[in-house]
């Protein structure tokens, strides 16, 4: 191990929470095990392993994050060394106007009318 803390693999679940994509290992083993965290396409084991130039893909709250290892780093660091640690490949996210508005109701207003049931089943397309 170099005395950066750079090495040339590491676990999965290590790195993506050294590089600050999850805020705890044992959430980002967690992610692991359920199948959101991919490396080159395939799903990756907590154990399994990175190296510099592989591609890895996080999905986190409902969006993907598509990221390449250009650094292996082991324990976690600051934010700004972080970004040294990646190359985020992300798509930007849809313009906020192409998204399909969502009918906001008060909480605990009770259940929609009629006419209000036909205008969420108008935008969700059905």
């Amino acid at each position: 191990m170099a005395t950066d803390g750079t090495v040339g693999t590491t676990r999965v679940d290590r790195w993506v929470w050294a590089v600050r994509l999850f805020r705890t290992r044992s959430l980002a083993a967690a992610a692991c095990r359920a199948g959101h965290v991919r490396v080159n396409g395939d799903r990756a084991k907590p154990a399994g392993h990175v190296k510099v130039g592989d591609e890895v893909r996080v999905r986190v709250g409902g969006t993907e994050r598509i990221v390449v290892v250009a650094r292996v780093v082991e324990r976690r660091v600051g934010a700004t060394v972080a970004v040294d640690c990646l190359v985020d490949r992300t798509p930007p996210p849809p313009p906020r106007e192409e998204r399909p508005a969502v009918p906001v109701r008060d909480r605990g207003a009770g259940r929609p009318t009629k006419r209000e049931r036909r205008e969420i089943e108008r935008l969700r397309g059905h």
